[in-house]
């Protein structure tokens, strides 16, 4: 590096290490609290008091102790902090935060269903809009969906939404036969089961921990049940889950199929193990969105406040009451 790059780069961190330490004064300020997503920004990790699934991160905004919470996440999941705290203010540091699979259903989609279905049940993954999440009788997240389907009255028709792949595998781990939407994940459409092909070849020591939403969940299914793929080296998890895994597993390498993101925290809390992406291009951009910026300027603006309308969070507490419950 010459010294100009030289130059630059200490301009770059010395900005850096400035905005970090606004951000921590406007925090102590305000009283607040910062939840992130895993897998958002590692500097954003970094600043986080908590750093989870969405599951986790909707029970920390509902038990931790600030009346301001700024939630890096998306979209979905500050309104999701929202409903679950009312008498709390919640921020989104940048409205633009987006999800490609919530996008996929809107409420009117369920209303046509439970037309069709009076008698049916609805079961909505966290990763959809509050206005969905009214119409649904149950939420779940990626880490207890199995055990929402499983709690469900038996002999009634379910619709499973919005998730494709998610919705695919809970069929065949339950056995329950159910409706499911059609919507996916961009990012995680993409992790195919020749992508993960590819790795096994070449990596074939490594332990593979991969995303129930991923293109390539039913494939793996099924090369474990006919003994293709060792069942104790391959396990379908949430992201919070891949924490727990890596942690207590013996293996030394690991494979993960899901958003890019979750790998700063694999190797900050396990350096003694390597993990490696199945797509290095597997980044979800509205995950990105939320930088060092704008979380000060949330701070310091208190923007941007998420709030739900109140017939519509009444309506969208009771499934996330229920998701929060079970599992």
């Amino acid at each position: 590096m010459g010294d100009r790059g030289y130059i630059a780069s200490q301009m770059a961190q010395q900005t850096t290490t400035h905005m970090v330490d606004e951000i921590l004064a406007l925090k102590a300020e305000r009283g607040a609290a910062i939840l992130a997503h895993n897998y958002k920004r590692p500097e954003i990790q970094d600043l986080a008091d908590v750093v989870a699934d969405s599951l986790k991160l909707a029970r920390s905004a509902n038990g931790i102790d600030a009346e301001l919470i700024v939630l890096c996440g998306v979209h979905f999941m500050a309104e999701t902090a929202a409903i679950a705290n009312p008498s709390k203010k919640v921020l989104i540091p940048d409205l633009e935060a987006g999800c490609s699979l919530a996008a996929t259903i809107q409420a009117e989609d369920v209303r046509t269903w439970r037309a069709e279905h009076p008698n049916g049940v609805v079961v909505a993954y966290v990763n959809t809009s509050a206005a969905v999440k009214a119409e649904a009788d149950y939420c779940c997240t990626s880490g207890n969906a199995v055990a929402v389907i499983k709690a469900l009255p038996p002999d009634v028709p379910v619709l499973f939404l919005p998730d494709f792949f998610l919705g695919n595998y809970l069929r065949q781990v339950t056995g329950r036969q159910m409706d499911v939407w059609l919507g996916e994940c961009h990012v995680h459409a993409g992790l195919t089961p020749e992508a993960v092909a590819v790795k096994r070849r070449a990596m074939q020591d490594a332990e593979f921990l991969v995303h129930p939403e991923c293109g390539c969940v039913s494939n793996t299914l099924y090369s474990i049940s006919v003994g293709d793929i060792p069942r104790e080296r391959t396990h379908i998890v949430s992201t919070e889950q891949m924490m727990v895994r890596a942690r207590e597993s013996q293996a030394r390498r690991f494979v993960v199929a899901t958003e890019t993101g979750v790998l700063y925290r694999l190797r900050r809390e396990n350096p003694e193990k390597a993990f490696y992406p199945v797509a290095e291009e597997a980044e979800c951009r509205y995950m990105k969105m939320i930088t060092l910026e704008n979380l000060r300027d949330s701070l310091r603006d208190l923007k941007h406040e998420v709030t739900v309308p109140p017939d519509v969070a009444a309506r969208a507490r009771r499934a996330i009451d229920r998701m929060l419950a079970i599992g």
